[in-house]
């Protein structure tokens, strides 16, 4: 999907990775220790985000896999 030409943004916070996934930034944090999770883009000392684009392919992968069992 391209994005180039709307307002949709690449970058996505913490928090609003959580509300697309529906997950607590507990969990969320878990799998990103783990490997599970798209890896966040540094911004800051302590500011990270996510490439939207992966957060939607890694949630595709999920249902993907669920609709494959």
């Amino acid at each position: 999907m391209d994005h180039s030409n709307d307002n949709t943004p690449r970058l996505i916070s913490l928090n609003d990775a959580c509300r697309v996934t529906s997950m607590s930034r507990t969990m969320l944090n878990r799998y990103r220790s783990e490997g599970r999770f798209p890896r966040a883009v540094e911004l800051g000392d302590r500011r990270v985000a996510f490439v939207r684009s992966e957060v939607i392919g890694w949630l595709e992968a999920k249902i993907a896999a669920r609709n494959a069992a």
